[in-house]
């Protein structure tokens, strides 16, 4: 399971999302990837102008704009339940 942020160099929007997920979900820190929403066009055209915005690694958004431990929460026990054992 990877969590992708897409981010933008100098956001701090990106950064105050990026330490609030790693605080509020310390052991899942290692799966979020930090990309570029710039790197892809795909991406820029979508959401080049709401970053952040996390992605699970089917590209479903999970939250944008800011973090939601809610929501982030709900798709990582969901998660947890479709793992396989």
């Amino acid at each position: 399971m990877t969590l992708t942020l897409l981010s933008r160099d100098g956001c701090g929007l990106c950064e105050e999302f990026a330490d609030a997920f790693a605080a509020a979900f310390p052991a899942q820190r290692e799966q979020l990837l930090i990309a570029d929403v710039d790197s892809r066009p795909g991406w820029q055209g979508r959401y080049g102008l709401i970053i952040p915005v996390l992605l699970d690694d089917e590209g479903t958004v999970i939250c944008e704009t800011h973090f939601d431990e809610t929501a982030v929460g709900a798709w990582l026990a969901a998660a947890l339940k479709r793992a396989p054992a």
